[in-house]
């Protein structure tokens, strides 16, 4: 039943086409009876499957634009119109045939990835590597994934590799992944073979999600039902009623039949759909599945966007903020590099916010031994000689209270932070303050929501107030409603949705009844599988909140486009109608006349398949290479940042020692300055093609704050003498220093936000890019 199910439409197009050739070869030919009984036959073919699509619509009690055709065949039959018939037959079979292909290019993208579906998985044990099914995975397994080979569950890398993700991305070029970067289930290996220990099981991971995703859409109903029952339900009377009348006044049933024929409403059942489906391949290429064409009707008509604050405008995963050293350990970078090291064998969500910081700093990791996890504590092992231990500052300071741990505390409290203490050889060393940043392509998602056409923008969260107004003010949302559990967060939707069409973004578990709630529920679930992707319509498969923008920007003109074929066809058999019911378009020629109208609406659904003008822009394969290999200068030099900061911190009045404050200067001078001077020659020229000139006017005013900043930073301690410092030289040394650490925030958060948000997701590249090739970068 469902080989035939998905080759029934060509048969029925090519047996009506067949019959309709047949009849007027025939019919050239001199072989009138024979032409005569090949139209009839098409013509019944025609009048009995309308009637089974007429009689499946009363059954499930809903209007059909089908009952006009089933008048005009049977009428054509009656009346000895058998051509007409024949005709009416094939635009039937057309509008089936464009809708059914229309729907499998929709999901085309998306069925192959069920088609990838991993099924089993190679783990290693000591020295040896056995095959086992992909459903005995369990995070911290060890992995090998070998060249062509699918990742079969989301997991850390243990050594760098490379990987095609376009499967899930749809980014074109290999990406190569450093150690321990997180790589998701479905992308494929494409350079030598890699280690990977597992952060979660197959049914649990990136691939399982998208695979159930597919099953949902692929099981929705058909697309622009809605509409087309709403027109069937003014369309249908109308026809009858005009049909009625024209036999009535002329008492000839073939007005009546002409009618009907030219009434056929073809542009519904194909213009609309084509439009539609469209649509809907147009966001699945971008990674966003509408679960059907209501479901994109309904994105189209949102009015109020409301947003989950953490994994929906927030990264939803911690990453390092800053690195507190405790008096007498080893610099920030050492104590950074082992607790990463030892953190790479653990499959903790902590865990990957320091491997990732350290590996963006350039550290070299090493892989620990004798690594041994404390259930409720921490974890703690051998690095390179050294005895390392992670977890809670119980574990790890024990009862006393020294004043770098209430330093901490006081930032952690201050900043919404959380904490990871560190020990190295049995001896207190230090903290991570680990942070959830808000993504830097959220405050431009919001500003492009406004440009299309959304009146409002809602913080709906169960966060603390004063985080989520911070997270609000960023981003720029209208309102910020705070402290909300899920039962609130339901209340909120709804009193949303007495006013205006709404639409719900989310990720987490928690979000699945307001998902559900709201008009439309668009869910982000590009890192696995969840219950708000179940509850959820639409949902993102890219870890990219802005693709938010680019779904309602294709529903509105997709929607548009097919209510324009709607309008144009509909108008055009309108006319037709009316000169048929006056004489002067008989059925055979209202049939040809209809044929043409159908084209017409067709041609302008198919629109909806061209380019147009998304949020993002098009960049470049130079210009993306050049802002990845800048991004990495970006991170290394975040540290130089917090180095700033803890020296301000660490200064005293009483013999002050300025060693550190000359340390810090050389590396601003070295890391710092060159980095800012790189971004002005060939990330702000990036920017202007992609935005426009103006765009960075902001980040270069910055730049050349920073310069003027590490310069009468020199000035000073070059008029400093050791030994010699003044507590109100001291003063003056903090406030500058605390002033460069607040202009060196706000410009990297300005980098994040006006430019590196710009370039598609991945690190650097180890393909050539090609000239002339083009990726899409949020405007």
């Amino acid at each position: 039943m469902t080989w035939w199910r998905g080759r029934s439409p060509a048969v029925f197009f090519v047996t009506s086409a067949m019959l309709l050739a047949g009849g007027g070869i025939a019919a050239v030919v001199g072989s009138d009876e024979v032409a005569r009984a090949l139209w009839v036959a098409a013509t019944v073919l025609g009048l009995a499957l309308s009637l089974v699509w007429t009689v499946r619509s009363v059954a499930e009690r809903r209007p059909t634009v089908d009952v006009i055709a089933v008048l005009a065949l049977a009428g054509a039959l009656w009346v000895g119109e058998e051509f007409a018939g024949a005709m009416v037959t094939l635009m039937l079979a057309s509008g089936r045939l464009l809708e059914a292909r229309a729907a499998a290019r929709a999901d085309r993208e998306l069925r192959l990835l069920v088609e990838r579906t991993p099924r089993t998985a190679r783990r290693r044990t000591g020295d040896r590597v056995d095959g086992i099914p992909v459903e005995e995975v369990v995070p911290g397994d060890v992995l090998v994934v070998g060249t062509g080979e699918v990742v079969p569950v989301d997991a850390r890398l243990l050594s760098s590799g490379t990987f095609d993700e376009s499967a899930l991305t749809g980014e074109p070029m290999p990406v190569e992944r450093p150690n321990g970067d997180d790589v998701r289930s479905g992308v494929v290996a494409v350079g030598p073979p890699v280690d990977v220990v597992a952060t979660s099981s197959a049914s649990d991971s990136t691939y399982a999600n998208v695979v159930r995703l597919v099953e949902q859409a692929q099981a929705t109903s058909a697309p622009f039902v809605r509409t087309a029952d709403r027109f069937a339900v003014l369309f249908v009377p109308l026809t009858l009623a005009l049909a009625g009348a024209a036999w009535a006044v002329s008492g000839s049933p073939l007005r009546a039949v002409a009618v009907l024929v030219v009434a056929t409403p073809c542009p519904l059942l194909l213009a609309a759909p084509v439009a539609i489906m469209s649509g809907l391949s147009r966001a699945s290429r971008i990674g966003v599945v509408v679960k059907g064409g209501a479901a994109l009707e309904a994105l189209a008509a949102g009015e109020v966007v409301l947003f989950d604050k953490t994994g929906t405008l927030t990264h939803g995963r911690p990453e390092l903020a800053s690195v507190v050293v405790a008096p007498g350990a080893p610099p920030a970078p050492e104590v950074l590099r082992l607790a990463a090291s030892l953190d790479q064998v653990s499959p903790h969500p902590l865990a990957s916010a320091l491997v990732g910081a350290a590996r963006g700093r350039g550290l070299d990791l090493v892989l620990p031994t004798d690594v041994q996890e404390v259930h409720g504590y921490g974890l703690e092992g051998v690095v390179g000689g050294t005895r390392v231990r992670l977890g809670k500052a119980r574990w790890i300071v024990g009862d006393s209270d020294p004043a770098w741990l209430r330093q901490v505390r006081r930032r952690a409290a201050l900043d919404g932070c959380l904490t990871v203490f560190v020990a190295v050889d049995g001896t207190p060393a230090g903290a991570f303050l680990l942070e959830d940043p808000v993504r830097a392509d959220a405050p431009r998602m919001v500003s492009a929501l406004r440009e299309v056409g959304i009146r409002r923008t809602v913080l709906l969260t169960g966060d603390r107030a004063d985080i989520a107004e911070t997270v609000g003010r960023i981003v720029g949302v209208d309102a910020v409603l705070a402290d909300r559990d899920p039962a609130d967060k339901l209340a909120a939707i709804r009193d949303e949705s007495a006013a205006a069409r709404t639409v719900m973004v989310g990720d987490g578990v928690n979000d699945a009844p307001a998902l559900a709630a709201a008009g439309v529920g668009v869910a982000l679930a590009a890192r696995g599988a969840t219950a708000s992707s179940e509850a959820a319509d639409v949902v993102l498969t890219v870890d990219r909140v802005d693709a938010v923008a680019d779904a309602i920007l294709i529903a509105r003109r997709s929607h548009r486009i097919a209510m324009e074929a709607v309008v144009v066809g509909m108008g055009l058999s309108l006319v037709a109608m009316v000169a048929a019911a006056a004489g002067l378009l008989p059925p055979a020629a209202g049939a040809v006349l209809q044929e043409g109208i159908d084209v017409l609406a067709i041609g302008i659904a198919l629109r909806a398949l061209l380019p147009s003008r998304l949020h993002t822009v098009p960049m470049s394969a130079e210009d993306v290479a050049t802002a990845r290999r800048l991004r990495v200068g970006h991170d290394a030099a975040i540290a130089a940042v917090e180095q700033v900061r803890a020296v301000a911190d660490g200064l005293h009045t009483r013999d002050c020692d300025l060693r550190p404050a000359r340390a810090l200067l050389d590396r601003l001078e070295v890391e710092l300055i060159p980095h800012e001077r790189a971004d002005e020659a060939e990330l702000m020229p990036l920017v202007a093609r992609a935005l426009g000139g103006p765009a960075t006017t902001t980040m270069r005013r910055t730049h050349a704050e920073i310069e003027h900043q590490v310069s009468r930073l020199r000035r000073l301690l070059d008029e400093l003498e050791p030994g010699a410092v003044a507590p109100e030289d001291v003063t003056e040394l903090r406030r500058l220093l605390y002033g460069l650490y607040a202009v060196c925030r706000l410009h990297n958060s300005q980098e994040e936000e006006g430019a590196f948000a710009l370039v598609p997701a991945g690190p650097v590249t180890t393909a050539p890019a090609r000239r002339g090739g083009r990726h899409r970068a949020p405007r």
